[in-house]
């Protein structure tokens, strides 16, 4: 391997310099089992920060009115109380939150089934601990998803 190849593979990754040398990482949610487009297959990133980012601000207006009108300086704590509350119980019982049913995306558990309430909360406190959330596994899916067994897919 030359310089140039040893740069490149540095900038690339790991996962370029691994594909470079013909491993086949397959697609997003193969090992999962689901397709690889269309409805039922892992949903792309992008659309599923801005669910997140449409959540938030309705939970920001939610907390502004209910709450902390007259207090600015505890708003974000209690939006993150909104967002907590909103995303368990809407995850727990339809599968989607506001900003992920205008997106077309859905949460289940890994096997296909429903994600369930008590994996829904677990899944929202990791959401909101953020660390979780940004730490993802080749299939895209966060700490978070994997820790309370599942995924996000297009509908």
């Amino acid at each position: 391997m030359d310089k140039r190849q040893a740069v490149g593979s540095w900038l690339s990754g790991p996962r370029a310099a691994a594909e470079s040398m013909g491993v086949d990482f397959g697609y997003r949610g193969e090992q999962l089992g689901l397709p690889k487009e269309g409805p039922g297959s892992v949903a792309p990133v992008g659309r599923r920060i801005a669910a997140l980012y449409i959540d938030w601000v309705l939970c920001w207006v939610i907390a502004y009115g209910l709450f902390a009108a007259g207090e600015p300086s505890s708003l974000s704590a209690w939006t993150l109380g909104v967002y907590f509350v909103l995303a368990s119980l809407t995850v727990g019982t339809i599968g989607v939150t506001p900003g992920k049913r205008l997106l077309r995306i859905r949460v289940i558990g890994a096997g296909g089934a429903r994600l369930g309430f008590v994996r829904s909360v677990l899944r929202s406190a990791l959401v909101c601990l953020v660390v979780p959330a940004v730490v993802w596994d080749r299939d895209t899916r966060g700490l978070h998803d994997r820790l309370a067994g599942s995924v996000e897919v297009r509908i």
